[in-house]
């Protein structure tokens, strides 16, 4: 479990913070931002005892530097808050082989939405009975994959797949086990980009519009499928547990409402991810996992297993990333920029979403003033911005490291080659050690797609 909501970054020579008149960043104080090993230790950031200089040094920028520790940690929480239930890391935050085995040794299952993500999940060696797989528009080689493998859980997004997975399934001579993604009608408070659960949605079946009881009606007709339970996941990055609550009551009501109609037993009732993080200074808090699980229980017949699928609040503040500045452009009255070696094809969220982030200035301190400053990346678009209003020390020059906190979510899982930027490593760190666990792409490696 985590010690407390906050992380504080200190200095560990001296114990002392000074003015806020003045940039240090062992004033700062985020609030679950900062993975739990940050420390401001001679002059410099530091992430799993290692000094950005040392590994900007060793593996270039821009980096992901990955907090073992603090991955390890926080799915040890999750598992630790539903003992009784499962616990489904939502791997579309982020995934490689490694991962894999950190959730498999964590006792934690996996969910995947690709045929891509499920092959990771195989080479990272994680069981497929333990993997779920989700998806709004599976391809019959997707599904047959998922049977003859052996995935432990499809979850069917519409009448099509029902159909299909029904057809395989029954080839294979096999029963394939289920869930039924239903939309509960929960307008999520989030992005209309990343919320799922309300009526007009692309996913799931409209528990409104009577198409999640047709749904039931026909994978209890379909002889070769198994219906394990019912599924719903209302947003992501929600901070409050009001629309976590309403949901879980809807679907409860209405699994037991489809137990009672047809006199069959749904055991599970799996109510999806979405729990937010702390991104930067005066976002909301968001519960913990043992709080989010005891309001979910308060809704739900506690006959029922419940089962979960953090993403985000597992990965998001795991991670750093560690840009280097290339040019500070001042244009006099009106803004200054300052531009690193990343960008939107390594970060597309502030883009796609408006997602608003901090940085620190993480290589050396400084006594210089204040100013607000914009951060862009090197792309050719006017959009390519991380983050905004920025407070950094006016001496911020060309070859400082800036550090990015809460990056671990829907960063590397989203970057692109765009301008055939090639896209950064995620190195571990762990008590003074590093290493690669996804490697930095080359130049080479585009060039092999070309014929």
């Amino acid at each position: 479990m985590l010690a407390s909501l906050s992380v504080e970054i200190f200095d560990a020579e001296t114990g002392q913070k000074p003015s806020s008149s003045t940039f240090n960043p062992m004033s700062l104080v985020i609030e679950n931002g900062w993975p739990r090993t940050a420390a401001w230790t001679g002059g410099e950031l530091h992430i799993g005892g290692i000094g950005v200089r040392e590994l900007a040094a060793e593996f270039g920028t821009p980096a992901y530097l990955l907090d073992e520790e603090e991955f390890q940690a926080r799915c040890a929480e999750w598992r630790d808050a539903l003992p009784d239930g499962e616990v489904h890391y939502g791997g579309k935050a982020f995934l490689c082989p490694e991962v894999v085995r950190w959730l498999d040794a964590a006792g934690l299952c996996l969910d995947v939405c690709t045929g891509g993500e499920l092959a990771v999940a195989v080479a990272g060696g994680m069981d497929p009975a333990r993997v779920v797989f989700h998806g709004n528009n599976k391809s019959f080689a997707e599904l047959r994959r998922a049977v003859t493998w052996g995935v432990g859980c499809v979850v069917v997004d519409s009448f099509a797949e029902i159909e299909r997975l029904a057809l395989l399934a029954g080839e294979a001579g096999v029963r394939q086990r289920v869930m039924i993604r239903v939309t509960p009608g929960v307008e999520a408070h989030t992005h209309e980009f990343i919320a799922t659960g309300g009526d007009d949605s692309k996913f799931g079946f409209s528990l409104n519009a009577g198409l999640a009881a047709e749904a039931v009606r026909r994978v209890l007709a379909a002889a070769s499928l198994e219906l394990t339970g019912l599924h719903s996941h209302i947003g992501s990055q929600i901070t409050d547990l009001g629309g976590f609550t309403l949901a879980a009551r809807r679907m409860a009501a209405f699994l037991l409402a489809c137990e009672r109609e047809h006199g069959v037993t749904i055991p599970k009732l799996d109510l999806g991810g979405g729990l937010g993080i702390v991104y930067r200074p005066g976002d909301p808090v968001p519960p913990r996992p043992a709080e989010v699980v005891a309001a979910l229980r308060e809704a739900v017949p506690a006959h029922l297993r419940l089962a979960v699928e953090p993403g985000r609040s597992i990965a998001g503040p795991t991670a750093v990333a560690l840009y280097e500045v290339g040019t500070v452009k001042e244009i006099p009255g009106v803004n200054t920029y300052v531009s690193v070696d990343g960008g939107m094809s390594d970060n597309p969220r502030p883009a796609m979403y408006g997602a608003a982030y901090t940085a620190l200035l993480a290589s050396r301190s400084s006594d210089a003033p204040l100013r607000e400053v914009t951060v862009v990346g090197k792309h050719c678009e006017s959009g390519d911005v991380l983050v905004r209003d920025l407070p950094l020390p006016a001496d911020v020059r060309p070859g400082d490291l800036l550090a990015i906190p809460a990056s671990g979510a829907y960063q590397r899982s989203m970057a692109s080659n765009y301008n055939h930027v090639t896209r950064p490593p995620v190195v571990a760190v762990r008590d003074g050690s590093a290493r690669v666990v996804v490697r930095r792409e080359t130049e080479e490696d585009l060039l092999r797609l070309y014929t």
